[in-house]
């Protein structure tokens, strides 16, 4: 599975973006996905995750009712909707696939990442 993150940019505090990855391979809608994020000098974060099925989403309570996490396995994308932003949103976000059903804060668990988008937030 090959992953291609987009949708990253510069917005104000308080105004959103969309950000997109898109999957390569017939079997994308048999695999977990997550979002992760890493600021400058900071470790990698869990961000959100969301079941094959899009029936289930965890989110990181830092996150919680601001983003959204979603999935089309027709297009073989799944998105994350993020709304009121905060300067400390700014990052590099990533996505990331598991094979299994994890969908949660475990890095180890994902097998395949995409290559991140920058997404910073301005006060």
């Amino acid at each position: 599975v090959q992953l291609q993150a987009s949708g990253g940019g510069l917005v104000q505090a308080g105004g959103s973006l969309r950000l997109s990855c898109a999957a390569s391979g017939r079997t994308f809608s048999t695999y977990a996905m997550a979002w992760f994020r890493q600021a400058p000098g900071k470790e990698r974060e869990f961000v959100a995750g969301i079941s094959w099925s899009g029936g289930g989403t965890y989110y990181a309570d830092s996150v919680k009712g601001r983003f959204a996490i979603s999935r089309d396995n027709a297009k073989n994308t799944v998105y994350l909707q993020m709304n009121s932003l905060k300067p400390e949103d700014t990052a590099v976000y990533y996505c990331a696939a598991n094979s299994g059903q994890h969908y949660g804060a475990i890095r180890g668990s994902y097998d395949y990442w995409g290559q991140g988008t920058l997404v910073t937030v301005s006060s």
